[in-house]
This record gives C-alpha cells, sequence and structure tokens, in this order.
C-alpha cells in the first residue's frame, strides 16, 4: 500500500492535526499557518520575522538524501544519512536543518518510479509541516531531457534532449516538451527543475555541455529557452535557467575544475546574454549560477557563483532580475578550490545567491552561514531578502495552499499515451541527415531487410531501455527488418573490430553508433573497415554531431543528439523511411585540421524526395 493511499484532503487534515500536536505552542503554529494563507508579501514577511535565525537559515539549503523513503529507507540508506548527516532518514535531515529544498537523484534511490516518486515528495513534506514553522518545501530534480541528465525514466515520458529541440527548429516544440516534463514532474511533487540550459554551445570541444545546449545561435537558442520556460512555468514547475553567466565556451567540465571564459564584455552581451535576457522575459522563476571565471566581467577571476559583480552587478541589477538565484551543485570542483567548503556558501550568498544548492558538508555549509549571519558579516536583512524571494516562489507554485500529490494525479499525468506520442513525434522532427550519398536511404525492406547495428554502446540514461545497439536492433525488428545488435564500446579492440568485421559479411546495411569520434579513436578504425566490408555503412552520432568530420566512406550519417530510447527510436524510423528527417544542425560542424573550414552550416539537414 502506498504511504499516500489516502486523499489529498486527508492528507491535510492529518498534517494540520500533526502540526498542531506536535509540539508545544500550538496556538502559535496555527498562527503561522494563518500567517501564511493568502500568500501576500505582508503575510510572508510576518511569517519570516517569526521563524527562528536557524530556520530562516535552513530555508537557503537544497540537499540530497538518500533512500526511496521519507520515514523507511532501506538499510543501506539509513546508513548514509547517519554517516552524512547524523540522522537516518529523509524527515530527520528536513528537522535537523529546517530545509528550504530537496533535489532527487537516481543514484541516492530516490526515484525508482513515479508512485515512489510522489510517495517520497508527501512524505517529504509531512516533514516539512510537522516544523515549529510550517513551510513546504521546494523538490527539485535535474530533468534535462535527452540521453546525458535525465534522472526520472520510464514510465515517465522520455523527451529529447535540448540540442535536438534545437534542431527541430520550433519554439511550439519545445515549449510542448517542457509542459509535458512539467506536468509529469508536478504529479509527482517535483515543482522545480534545473532546466532549461540557456548555454549558447559555440565550443565543438565543451566537455560539459554540448547537446544539452539547444545550439551555437544567440537568438535561436534565446528563443527555445523562453519557449521552454513557459511550457515549465505553465504547467505550475518553477523552471531555472542555467548557468549563468554562460557555460557554452569552456574546455574545462566545472565538476573537476574552474573553467576560463575569455570573451569580451562585448562578446558576451552578443553571445551569452541573449537567452538569460529572453529567459527573463519571459518571466523565469530561477536562474543558476555557473562555476567559471569571466575576467571581462569580473577582474577578481573569482567563479562566478561566488561574484558579486556578476550576480548582484550584472544578473540583478543590470538585467533587473528579481526573482531565485540558485547555485550550481557546491560539490562541484570548480567552485570549491579558490576558498574551501567552509567560505563557499557564505561568499555565494553575499555575491547575491539565494539557494545553496547540494553542498558537500551540510553541517558545514549550514553552520557557516548561521555563523555568519550572527558575526555580521551576513546582515539579517540580506538573510531576510533571500527568504523571501524562496517563499514568494513557493506560494506562487501553490506549495502554501497544499503541497501534496495524489496516485491519481500520476496515473492521470504522468506517460500517458498522449505525451509519449508527443514525444515520438517531437524527436521525429529533429533527426537531422547530414550525407545520404546516391539516395542510400531510406532503406528498404525489399532491398536492404537484414541489417548489423553495431557501435558504442554508453551508459543508457536512467529508466531508459539500452543499450543502444540492442534497442537500435528491436527497434528495426518491429519495423520489419531483420537486425542483429553487436556492441563495440567507445573504443573498439582490434579482437572487437574484427568480430564487427566478421558479423557484417552477408548483410544487406550496417548501422553504427558513433560516440564523440575524434581523430585518434578507435571508431575510426571501426568505421573504416567496416566501410570496406562491401555493405554500405550508415552512421548515427550519438551525442555530439560532429563525428562525421572523422568518418570516410560512410554512405549515409545522421545525428541523434542523444540515445535515449525516444531519440533512438526517431533515428531508426527515419532510417527505415516511415518517417522523413526534418532536422537541422543547430551547430556548425568544421574540419579538425583547420577549423576556418566550415563542413556543414548551422542549418543543414538533407530529406527525402
Amino acid at each position: 500500500m502506498h504511504e499516500w493511499s489516502l486523499s489529498r484532503r486527508t492528507l491535510l487534515t492529518t498534517t494540520a492535526a500533526a502540526t498542531a500536536t506536535a509540539a508545544t505552542g500550538a496556538g502559535d503554529r496555527r498562527a503561522f499557518a494563518a500567517n501564511v494563507r493568502g500568500g501576500s508579501e505582508r503575510r510572508l514577511k510576518a511569517l519570516i520575522a517569526r521563524m527562528s535565525l536557524q530556520e530562516r537559515v535552513g530555508q537557503l539549503f537544497v540537499a540530497r538524501v538518500w533512500g526511496h523513503s521519507a520515514a523507511q529507507p532501506d538499510q543501506l540508506c539509513a546508513d548514509l544519512n547517519v554517516r552524512d548527516f547524523g540522522v537516518g532518514s529523509a524527515n530527520e535531515v528536513v528537522g535537523k536543518y529546517h530545509l528550504g529544498g530537496i533535489i532527487y537523484f537516481a543514484w541516492a534511490d530516490n526515484v525508482r518510479d513515479p508512485h515512489q516518486i510522489a510517495d517520497l515528495s508527501n512524505g517529504i513534506q509531512r516533514a516539512a509541516l510537522a516544523q515549529p514553522a510550517p513551510v513546504p518545501l521546494l523538490i527539485s530534480v535535474d530533468q534535462e531531457h535527452g540521453a546525458i541528465v535525465t534522472r526520472i525514466g520510464k514510465p515517465a515520458t522520455q523527451l529529447p534532449g535540448a540540442m535536438a529541440l534545437g534542431a527541430a527548429e520550433s519554439p511550439s516544440a519545445a515549449r510542448e516538451a517542457a509542459r509535458i516534463a512539467g506536468a509529469e514532474l508536478a504529479a509527482m511533487g517535483v515543482f522545480q527543475n534545473f532546466a532549461p540550459v540557456a548555454d549558447v554551445n559555440v565550443n565543438a570541444a565543451n566537455p560539459v555541455i554540448g547537446i544539452r545546449s539547444f545550439g551555437s545561435d544567440a537568438d535561436a537558442v534565446a528563443q527555445l529557452v523562453a519557449a521552454q520556460v513557459r511550457g515549465y512555468q505553465g504547467a505550475g514547475v518553477a523552471a531555472t535557467a542555467k548557468h549563468f553567466p554562460g557555460h557554452g565556451d569552456t574546455s574545462v567540465d566545472s565538476h573537476t575544475g574552474l573553467p576560463r571564459i575569455d570573451h569580451t564584455r562585448e562578446e558576451w552581451d552578443r553571445i551569452d546574454a541573449p537567452p538569460f535576457r529572453a529567459a527573463i522575459a519571459a518571466g523565469i522563476d530561477c536562474i543558476m549560477t555557473a562555476h567559471v571565471q569571466v575576467p571581462a566581467l569580473d577582474p577578481s577571476e573569482d567563479p562566478a557563483t561566488l561574484s558579486h559583480a556578476i550576480i548582484t552587478g550584472i544578473l540583478r541589477k543590470e538585467l533587473n532580475y528579481d526573482g531565485v538565484v540558485t547555485t550550481d551543485a557546491l560539490n562541484m570542483q570548480g567552485v570549491r578550490d579558490k576558498y574551501g567548503d567552509r567560505r563557499v556558501p557564505v561568499l555565494a550568498l553575499k555575491a547575491g545567491v539565494d539557494q545553496l544548492l547540494y553542498p558537500p558538508d551540510l553541517s558545514l555549509a549550514w553552520n557557516a552561514v548561521l555563523g555568519a549571519v550572527r558575526d555580521g558579516e551576513i546582515s539579517t536583512g540580506h538573510l531576510d531578502a533571500s527568504v523571501l524571494r524562496i517563499l514568494r516562489l513557493k506560494e506562487k507554485l501553490g506549495l502554501f495552499r497544499d503541497p501534496y500529490v495524489s496516485p491519481r494525479g500520476v496515473e492521470r499525468k504522468v506517460g500517458t499515451r498522449g505525451h509519449l506520442a508527443a514525444a515520438a513525434r517531437i524527436a521525429d522532427g529533429a533527426t537531422t541527415l547530414l550525407r545520404n550519398s546516391a539516395g542510400l536511404l531510406p532503406l528498404r525492406r525489399g532491398r536492404g531487410n537484414d541489417l548489423l547495428v553495431t557501435g558504442a554502446d554508453p551508459a543508457s540514461p536512467t529508466g531508459t531501455s539500452g543499450p543502444p545497439t540492442a534497442l537500435l536492433a528491436r527497434t528495426f525488428g518491429e519495423l520489419g527488418f531483420t537486425a542483429t545488435a553487436l556492441s563495440t564500446g567507445t573504443e573498439p579492440t582490434e579482437a572487437q573490430i574484427d568480430d564487427a568485421v566478421l558479423a557484417a559479411s552477408g548483410k544487406d546495411a550496417v548501422i553504427i553508433t558513433t560516440y564523440n569520434v575524434s581523430a585518434e579513436s578507435s571508431q575510426r578504425t571501426l568505421v573504416a573497415r567496416l566501410v570496406a566490408t562491401g555493405p554500405p555503412v550508415v552512421t548515427i552520432a550519438i551525442r555530439n554531431p560532429y563525428d562525421i568530420v572523422h568518418l570516410d566512406g560512410v554512405g549515409a550519417a545522421l545525428a541523434s543528439y542523444g540515445w535515449s530510447d525516444v531519440e533512438l527510436e526517431a533515428a531508426a524510423r527515419v532510417i527505415a523511411g516511415r518517417v522523413k528527417p526534418r532536422g537541422r544542425l543547430p551547430v556548425p560542424v568544421q574540419s579538425d585540421a583547420d577549423p576556418t573550414q566550415l563542413l556543414y552550416p548551422v542549418g543543414h539537414g538533407l530529406t527525402y524526395e
């Protein structure tokens, strides 16, 4: 039986009763709730005035917890909670630190299935409303969709990622994708999504953004960011544009180091700023900072997350943004090296941030902020302004009225037939055909029935069917072909290449998945050897679309911009001729040897007659 098999009304009644009896001062607690009802600025400020300093500090923190259940996690997760927080359950973590938010991760055992997620959300909200100041939590997730950053998988709807949406060139499709994603998240009790990515990916070697970006054209990215903001927030979920002031021209991953962006101020205004300006114009609820140096914006070369010049000077004052600002995860190395984990949360708040996301040591960070307020380094006025922004957002999302979700809502909203059909339709419009020598595609069952599907099989996204070669082979089977899958990995060995060559003998065509092929990659050898065997070769770039630069002699080449089920299935339908390719490159493909030589421009994409 689900923890929340009761109706929402019963849950609210139960919570109210628990709130009234769980602590001394029940009259005060009822007054707290009364102060919140209606959500006016005056009442929110009155609530803040009655909160303890510890409770106000807690509102700033968005923490990660272990376990699928708020009260009864598995023993391993309970032990991990004790190790990290000194208590065994999510409920106790919320109570100990008076948290303002929780972020879900698959690896933390938070997201087994939609009903369990909704259970967890309701349990955590009950814990929050049992506090002396009953303030609902803002539960969040990184659900960008596509293959790289997806936390919640099937049976929730899988949607194409950002660069695939960029290839579709359709703001309406981007908005529809965000509306679907937002509706399903809200049904599971997740009311803040750390998406869309507003970075303009102008560096083909970017190791951390890439296909998470809509593309390289600032105006096109701005249109799609604004569309997604409207889609998410129209569905009742706070969107979060990231990563300010822009992470699209980096060659270092901020998870492991501190990237430096050497754009001039004029270049920043032209390249990086437009999507954030568009997000603000669209009414964005939240903006996430980047752990990057931008000397033209702040000569101190502090990470932007800790830069008063960037967060307050530019984002708050120049762009006139007064919504919630959240850090990127504070466990990332890019923000930790210069000042250390004790100083980082304090400096972020002084820079103009409101939410402190996922500090590596919650106790250390929480006590550091508490001490900074007590010592006067952070004024109570500054603290209360951040808390007010967070409470305004919670009120806007309706969490003070009703933070709970129901099983019926999950069943009506998550993974519906209509949502799945829309996701497939959007993906069909994104698949991009880069090369099609002698009209090789589409493959027709009469002249290309027996296929070998081989190549790279990166780790499948959470809750997907994978691996990619096996998924494609199954999909081709459903489309009337005979298909055999043979994985060779992202760095195939000589023995694996030999096996693939042997398996290709007698096949009508070979489909090869490629994954970020470089000049030195053994994937090049795999493709060259298979081209030499005789059957026509079709490649699908399942991550960044630049692989074609290094692949000579292939008959046809496509870009799927991801290897989630919905993206791969669309690529198979295009190859099989069930749909025509309609995607257009949202980034340029340039020669490795001479970056000034443009091989495929933005907007390139072939179709069938």
